[in-house]
């Protein structure tokens, strides 16, 4: 299945639709907990599809359509086993890695994602006050050179910023 384009310029793909990536990309990781965050996801796609980006843009947002909340989380459920290795997968192929910590929820798998990637070079945090370990995620990101924001506007122009750093594919 291929993935759907947004704009002339962005690409936006989802699980479990395979990614093809033909030149910058940029994996949505952060808050999802249904009913508690908002869905910032789109909200950051179409402020980046709106800014007439002089290059294609493939976005992997992991927020899948046909989520099933009864799945049960083991690595036996091939559902719920293929929703995290497209997640693990999409991060290993994306130039950057941006993540915003929703200050109501608690984004659990998004501080283990935070761990896992925060070597990794690619990442840009939003933060905002209120998020109840934002002090761990203030010395994380400091220690490991990590740009962190305080607002949406501010993550997409950091973000941007870092595309327009990274190499052509």
């Amino acid at each position: 299945m291929q993935c759907p384009t947004t704009s002339a310029a962005v690409t936006v793909c989802k699980p479990p639709q395979q990614p093809t990536i033909p030149a910058k990309s940029i994996f949505l990781a952060g808050s999802i907990e249904m009913g508690k965050a908002e869905d910032w996801q789109a909200k950051f796609t179409s402020t980046l599809s709106n800014l007439n980006l002089p290059y294609h843009l493939t976005v992997l947002n992991p927020r899948r359509e046909s989520w099933d909340p009864s799945w049960v989380q083991d690595i036996s459920n091939p559902q719920f086993r293929g929703q995290v290795e497209w997640e693990l997968d999409c991060q290993d192929r994306a130039d950057v890695i941006a993540m915003y910590l929703h200050p109501d929820t608690k984004a659990p798998i998004s501080l283990l994602e935070l761990g896992l990637l925060a070597k990794s070079g690619k990442m840009v945090v939003c933060c905002p006050e209120g998020f109840y370990r934002r002090g761990n995620v203030q010395i994380v990101c400091k220690r490991y050179g990590i740009p962190l924001v305080g607002c949406m506007d501010e993550l997409v122009r950091e973000v941007v910023k870092r595309l327009e750093e990274s190499p052509a594919a």
